[in-house]
């Protein structure tokens, strides 16, 4: 490649990151924390420093935080870590044969190593009404600010989607008495990513916290005349609202890496090192679809852990060139997180294929502990206000520790004790 192209010293390479959230963040400063010595580009699509995003579904949007808050990193990181962060922009086009990226405004980047970090996007229900004012939809800073100002002048909500947004959205509106209804197609909430016996548990909590839950149910369509004044169900029934937030999940971004001929599959294609098809580009985070050890399959990951683990991984098999080969493969252990209210929900492992689930019996009001297995095999463990037992199942699972269906069952059984044991028998 011309250096001159790339903007690089001769012999010091260059990369591209295509996408400015908390993946295409962590590659880049990981790059520079482990010596990079290149030229390193980030693309953000959004005119905003690089932030976090669990915060907007909570806090961020019943309190007047400033988006300084969200920041991961002030300006001036970006300019000692020389990494040239272009805002406003986006990865429009790759040339694969001439190592280049397009962007939307015209220019062009030549790149050694590109690494895709393009996020996924909300999903749109294609119904009548959905495009009215008062539908919202929540992904980004801008959306959480349009959703705060939508907030002042509505009481009646509707959310459709009772997935982890739609609840933690849910929670929040409930602490600022707002009238809350949440819509879920599904026979259950959060069917995609918990137990049933955790989908029963914050469902009795929702409803304890003044939140209509109605499930089984759909929208077909949002009512009003310029502006939202009720939702249709597939039920035949129809709700009064002031406002709606579409919270039905998303689509990984992909485009990209589809119309460069890249193999893609509800995300993008990698492998255990995160390279695509093509061996100069990398795909990490929500747009990123590889093989688990931990559900035995291809999955797609929507978490921080997933993102910040997998950045770590491609940095550090950038940097390590020739020698790369040597790098381990992904097998970050997967962990998630939500906040709803005053219960913290963590769940380690993959626990969706779930064929038994073990419920600990603490006798304690607003906590659990969910031991899911297929089979005799530990998936993982789903845990509300219960931290410890959340760091324990992580160790479990990072150290192939064994922890069986019938251990768990046994009468005044100790997840502390069992790992302790383990490991002095070690």
């Amino acid at each position: 490649m011309n250096a001159a192209n790339s903007g690089a010293e001769p012999g010091e390479g260059s990369v591209v990151i295509a996408g400015g959230g908390q993946a295409g963040f962590q590659v880049a400063a990981s790059l520079r924390q482990a010596g990079y010595p290149g030229r390193v580009t980030l693309v953000s699509e959004e005119a905003r420093l690089p932030y976090q995003r669990p915060p907007l579904s909570k806090t961020y949007i019943k309190t007047d935080a400033a988006f300084e808050s969200l920041v991961l990193k002030p300006d001036g990181f970006f300019e000692k870590n020389r990494i040239d962060l272009r805002l406003g922009e986006r990865v429009e086009a790759i040339d694969r044969g001439d190592r280049s990226v397009t962007l939307s405004r015209g220019g062009r980047l030549a790149y050694d190593r590109l690494v895709l970090a393009v996020g996924a996007s909300n999903r749109v229900l294609p119904i009548p009404g959905h495009d009215l004012e008062g539908v919202y939809q929540l992904r980004s800073a801008e959306d959480a600010e349009h959703l705060r100002a939508g907030l002042a002048g509505a009481q009646r909500v509707v959310i459709a989607g009772g997935g982890f947004i739609g609840l933690e959205v849910a929670a929040a509106l409930r602490a600022l008495e707002k009238t809350v209804t949440v819509v879920e197609a599904a026979d259950r909430l959060m069917g995609r990513t918990v137990s049933r016996e955790v989908s029963a548990f914050f469902l009795d909590e929702h409803r304890a916290m003044g939140s209509e839950i109605r499930l089984g149910t759909a929208l077909s369509a949002i009512l009003g005349d310029g502006r939202v004044g009720a939702v249709a169900l597939s039920d035949g029934s129809e709700l009064a609202a002031d406002l709606v937030l579409i919270a039905a999940g998303v689509v990984p971004n992909d485009r990209l890496a589809r119309t460069a001929g890249l193999a893609a599959e509800n995300g993008v294609l990698v492998d255990g090192t995160m390279r695509t098809s093509d061996p100069a580009i990398f795909a990490i985070g929500d747009c990123a679809a590889f093989h688990s050890p931990f559900a035995e399959k291809i999955v797609r990951l929507e978490s921080v852990q997933n993102a910040v683990d997998q950045a770590k991984l491609v940095a550090e098999t950038i940097v390590a060139g020739e020698a790369a080969a040597g790098v381990a493969p992904y097998r970050a252990v997967p962990w998630f997180w939500s906040d709803q209210g005053p219960f913290k929900l963590q769940i380690v492992g993959l626990t969706a294929g779930a064929d038994h689930v073990e419920i600990a019996p603490l006798g304690e009001a607003g906590k659990l502990v969910a031991y899911c297995f297929s089979g005799d095999r530990l998936l993982g463990i789903e845990t509300v206000n219960r931290p410890g037992e959340h760091m324990l199942g992580r160790r479990i699972l990072a150290e192939d520790l064994v922890l069986a269906r019938g251990e768990v069952a046994r009468h005044g059984f100790d997840l502390k004790s069992h790992v302790a044991a383990l490991k002095r028998g070690a």
